[in-house]
């Protein structure tokens, strides 16, 4: 767990205060400074120094004065830097911001899902509701309406979600094949896009898909454009109904960054659920990305960025949870622990039986 650093002094404290009030400005020129398509061009124009605001302005046909304020908040922002020449060129922190992948994906998602959602936050924590979402459309929780979000809100929303699982797919699914499993429940497959690398790992597996409607249309199209129509089938749940069922049979349970959508009271239904469909020899997997297993500050710092999506415009009541959380619920639902397994550099792999 990170400590609060103490030892700063009052001016440095009053500056980044400053940074918070105003950071809203910060990151919509970031945005602005992206899509315009700046950024690149500083970096693709950086011999000899860099190009001045003139020439960024000729080239993009933005105003000088639209390039100008927009750079004068990046380099107090440590986005860029000036010569005395007056040229532009990326900071480390510019470089990252425009190229890295992560820092990219979670531009987008705040930009284009959650940033209108965002002004809602003080309603969400006193109403225990997603008071933004009414920003994106007219549903109970966020996940009802992925099949009709706006194409870049789409976009921003699956990149983000795909993003911080799809890499672990290939270790956990090496795991997974170790006993040979026939039948698989990925639950909250949204897209499909584990059950096709489940189907593409092992020929013998059969997968269900137990996600809401929406969701299930889009993963059954994508099974059948990968060719997995045969193998891949779909059973609708809503999860937040009063008595939800699952089939038995299976032998395996995945759910990969799914019960973290969840308040733990609701947590405990859907593994309380899932214990009862198994036999003495299922396994139920459970990957999550626990904010008590960061090696890195920044990685705790998105995660707990993360929960106020869920608060303000996911459900109201979830959040990204510590592991210490999840290990009581797994024991309360009549699971117990037979695996505890890292994975990649973010995730964990908990392995359960029934008790």
């Amino acid at each position: 767990m990170q400590k609060i650093t103490k030892n700063i002094n009052a001016i440095e404290a009053l500056e980044e205060a400053h940074r918070i009030a105003f950071a809203p400005f910060v990151f919509q020129a970031s945005v602005a400074l992206r899509r315009l398509g700046i950024l690149d061009y500083i970096f693709d124009n950086r011999d000899n120094g860099g190009p001045t605001v003139a020439e960024i302005s000729k080239a993009l046909s933005v105003s000088e004065y639209g390039v100008g304020v927009l750079l004068e908040i990046a380099q107090t922002s440590n986005i860029v830097s000036k010569s005395e020449a007056e040229k532009y060129e990326l900071t480390k922190v510019g470089y990252f911001l425009n190229y890295n992948k992560t820092a990219s994906v979670n531009l987008n998602f705040t930009h284009d899902v959650c940033y209108k959602g965002l002004f809602h936050l003080n309603d969400s924590i006193k109403n225990g509701k997603p008071e933004g979402l009414k920003e994106l459309g007219q549903w109970s929780t966020i996940y009802e309406g992925l099949s009709q979000l706006k194409p870049d809100e789409q976009k921003a929303w699956f990149d983000f979600d795909h993003h911080y699982s799809d890499d672990i797919f290939d270790e956990a699914l090496e795991h997974i094949f170790k006993n040979r499993p026939k039948t698989l429940f990925d639950i909250g497959g949204n897209t499909g896009k584990f059950s096709i690398k489940a189907c593409s790992f092992n020929e013998d597996v059969n997968v269900t898909i137990i996600d809401l409607p929406g969701q299930l249309k889009m993963a059954l199209e994508n099974a059948d454009q990968n060719g997995f129509k045969n193998r891949i089938k779909a059973y609708p749940i809503n999860w937040l109904s009063e008595n939800p069922t699952i089939p038995e049979g299976a032998d395996v349970i995945w759910m990969c960054q799914f019960l973290d959508c969840f308040s733990e009271e609701e947590i405990l239904k859907v593994l309380t659920t899932c214990a009862e469909s198994m036999d003495e020899n299922a396994e139920l997997i459970i990957v999550e990305t626990f904010t008590d297993r960061q090696a890195f500050k920044a990685s705790q710092f998105i995660l707990e960025a993360t929960s106020l999506y869920f608060t303000v415009l996911a459900n109201g009541n979830s959040k990204m949870y510590p592991a210490s959380v999840f290990l009581k619920l797994i024991d309360k639902a009549g699971l117990e622990l037979n695996k505890d397994v890292q994975l990649g550099d973010y995730h964990t792999m908990l392995v359960c039986k029934k008790k």
